[in-house]
């Protein structure tokens, strides 16, 4: 008989909720880190955006969308949140928060319960090997379990103990790695017309292109910085061009001013006497209607209204794994049966972000983290 019947590799969102999950076995969770839940503490600028209310499998990136459809509506809202002891608020953009608005609680929450149940947790335990049977090697000796599920992350901000290493060792046991690429990212474009306005911040309606092909459109905050853009619109619009060559962000200023309102203004101020480049004064940051008049090339009221509608920055990439929320890419879930077990190793299961799934911003990463471990804990439970 083993040591234990499940062990779980990674004591994450997924990790976490599914040994919660798992009352009446023997488990053991191994977490490279020195303590389970960072991440997940860390989540919504630690506000907690455990969920969102929308969570179909349109807002998600996969190689399988039936089986990601699947596991998505076996586990509702109302299902994922029942693991977490609470009340939970809803906004407008259907991102579902603890009342309280504090990521920490989530971890707590989850920590108790595994507590509660005997889930042996065991931490600055890094994974080294694992040999079919199951023994998973460490860097502290070797731990024996009838059942393992790897709730390991991606490859996305290492400081949390995701660094894509796993990987090697799923290749090893027959699995295949899609492509991997930060998502959730800011992004790095030209800078010519932008040099100036670092730090600055203007709510806008932002495109993402690929050619002339329209990807996504998001409206929310834009900050400028010396390599190119954040902010929460810059979020949104990333999984659209990170795996993408040859796009371009196209930025709306003033989305709720018409470009012939603008266009009056412009004419307007002409009229009064400004200068060629203050001709967007009290209507934009100083800082950025100049850097539209300089992009516009021209005092044109109609050109730089079009160009305020229309400021063009071409993506040359993005900041990388250490800044990105996700990792888009993963054990594809082709290589999954309807359980999320490998169909290369029998006993060997698979929940969260090491699967070739991704959402995108608002609440999905964490949804889609709950979900699958949902079908996990079914499938070793019995259906329970």
């Amino acid at each position: 008989m083993n040591e234990y019947e499940i062990a779980i590799i990674g004591g994450g969102a997924a990790g976490l909720y599914l040994a919660a999950a798992l009352g009446g076995f023997k488990t053991v969770i191994i977490e490279r880190g020195a303590r389970v839940g960072k991440k997940l503490s860390a989540t919504g600028n630690g506000q907690g955006n455990v969920a969102n209310a929308n969570a179909g499998a349109e807002h998600y990136f996969t190689d399988d969308f039936r089986m990601l459809s699947s596991v998505l509506e076996s586990a509702p809202v109302d299902r994922v949140l029942s693991g977490f002891n609470g009340l939970f608020v809803t906004d407008e953009q259907g991102r579902i928060y603890p009342a309280g608005r504090q990521a920490s609680s989530l971890t707590d929450c989850l920590r108790r319960k595994c507590e509660r149940i005997g889930v042996k947790i065991l931490t600055e335990t890094r994974v080294t090997d694992i040999q079919r049977g199951f023994t998973v090697k460490t860097d502290k000796g070797s731990i024996a379990a009838d059942k393992i599920v790897f709730c390991t992350g991606g490859k996305a901000q290492k400081q949390f103990g995701t660094d894509g290493s796993v990987f090697g060792i799923l290749r090893a046991l027959g699995h295949t790695v899609t492509p991997l690429y930060p998502s959730l990212v800011q992004l790095k474009t030209n800078t010519e017309y932008i040099k100036t306005l670092k730090g600055i911040r203007a709510e806008c309606a932002v495109t993402a292109l690929c050619g002339d092909k329209l990807l996504k459109t998001a409206r929310g905050d834009v900050i400028f910085t010396e390599y190119g853009v954040s902010g929460n619109a810059i979020f949104a619009v990333s999984p659209y061009v990170t795996d993408k060559t040859d796009c371009a962000l196209s930025l709306e200023f003033l989305p709720d001013v018409s470009e012939a309102e603008l266009t009056a203004d412009i004419e307007k101020k002409k009229r009064a006497g400004y200068d060629s480049g203050e001709l967007l004064a009290l209507t934009l940051n100083n800082q950025i209607g100049r850097a539209i008049i300089k992009y516009a090339g021209s005092d044109n009221a109609g050109k730089i209204a079009y160009a305020a509608k229309h400021f063009r920055l071409s993506v040359l990439g993005t900041l990388g794994f250490d800044y990105a929320q996700v990792t888009r890419g993963g054990v594809p879930l082709s290589e999954m049966t309807e359980n999320l077990e490998s169909k290369f190793v029998k006993g060997m299961y698979f929940a969260g972000e090491t699967l070739n799934v991704d959402g995108e911003c608002g609440g999905y990463n964490l949804h889609w983290a709950f979900a699958s471990a949902l079908r996990v804990a079914r499938a070793l439970t019995g259906g329970k």
